[in-house]
């Protein structure tokens, strides 16, 4: 871990050091009194001080803050695929990402509750500027990918990334966690940036590329909340790019998008653990494909038929599907109390007047709905 010090997370060493400085920062205080609301803060204080390592503080104290964000802003967390898996193995998860720090933190809770090993988790730099969040990001073994260099800057971080990823997958059996693309998806059309799957094979040595994939035991996971707490938190960005107008964030609107992620509600969560990609799959790709931009297309739509067949579409996707398209198609999929709802959220989000507005909105909720007849539409 010497040898990535401007990326890497704590080691176990470093974690009570950080959690006897960090334990009285009010913004943890918040986080332990969430938490654990029935205990003392001298039991509070016991329970962060017998934490000796990263596991100890993910399992002790996170693990349990994501159950009270559960029970208190959604409708319950549901999960399918992971009894595929194995124990003991790492995993190369290409993961939708909507939220900031829900994500990977829903994950990791599921991956524990299936006895499966944790993830290392890629966060950009950009996303934990303040003091605070950089070391909790630290303390929940995330790792920073860093962002605004210069091309030059850029090959050597993301060779240094790519590295660092081989290494925890490989050697050291730690299974790690990276959003499909960079950034969050924020029109609710999830799909693989070649990019990213460009940097993961910087660090292929000797092999092709598809050989080296095949080794990573990639495993595309869908993450689908009922409702997007940022959704409206998202909206300036998306008429931004529509109008094909520069988007320049305000200081604090990744912070406001982590508070609300968090607080806001979600109704219900379903996370899907696809296939393993299998050698054989890279081994044809490789066989069909020449170039390598032609074999990184056909990997990002391999993930991408993946993630969008087993996304958990729910009434506010069929309902935005309908109103989008003035359809009465999927009424079969959603209730009278269900449009009702959906209806009544849209209305103190969105100005009705505007139809951009509205339009995009809706294509948000809509799109999953979209991808998978287009994967359906492929199978059938």
């Amino acid at each position: 871990m010497r040898d990535f010090e401007d990326i890497r997370f704590y080691n176990d060493k470093e974690v009570q050091e950080a959690l006897q400085y960090y334990i009285k920062h009010p913004m943890m205080k918040a986080l332990l009194h969430f938490t654990f609301p029935e205990k003392s803060s001298e039991e509070i204080k016991n329970i962060v001080f017998s934490c000796k390592s990263i596991r100890d503080f993910q399992t002790k104290i996170i693990y349990h803050s994501v159950g009270k964000i559960i029970e208190k802003s959604t409708d319950g967390l549901t999960d399918s695929g992971f009894e595929k898996l194995k124990p003991g193995e790492s995993y190369l998860f290409l993961s939708t990402h909507r939220d900031i720090i829900l994500d990977t933190s829903l994950l990791n809770y599921t991956l524990y509750n299936h006895d499966l090993v944790m993830t290392a988790s890629a966060i950009g730099d950009n996303l934990v500027q303040k003091t605070f969040l950089m070391a909790l990001s630290k303390l929940n073994r995330n790792f920073l990918v860093r962002r605004k260099l210069s091309p030059r800057e850029m090959f050597k971080s993301s060779l240094e990334l790519s590295t660092f990823i081989r290494q925890m997958l490989m050697e050291d059996k730690r299974s790690v966690w990276m959003a499909q693309r960079e950034g969050r998806t924020k029109d609710g059309s999830d799909y693989t940036q070649q990019g990213v799957l460009k940097m993961l094979g910087m660090a292929k040595g000797d092999l092709s590329l598809p050989e080296y994939f095949g080794k990573l035991k990639i495993v595309p996971i869908s993450i689908s909340y009922e409702f997007d707490p940022t959704d409206v938190l998202k909206m300036p960005e998306i008429l931004s790019k529509r109008m094909k107008e520069k988007y320049v964030k305000a200081p604090d609107e990744d912070f406001k998008s982590i508070i609300q992620g968090i607080l806001g509600i979600k109704g219900r969560i379903h996370i899907n653990a696809g296939d393993v990609m299998e050698p054989t799959m890279f081994g044809k790709i490789e066989n069909d494909f020449g170039s390598v931009n032609e074999q990184l297309g056909e990997i990002a739509n391999k993930v991408d038929n993946e993630i969008h067949k087993n996304y958990a579409l729910w009434p506010s996707n069929y309902i935005a599907h309908d109103l989008l398209n003035n359809t009465d198609l999927y009424t079969s999929k959603y209730s009278d109390k269900d449009k009702r709802r959906f209806e009544r959220r849209l209305k103190r989000r969105v100005d009705f007047k505007n139809s951009l507005e509205l339009n995009s909105y809706l294509l948000m909720y809509a799109n999953p709905v979209i991808n998978k007849e287009a994967v359906d539409g492929k199978q059938g």
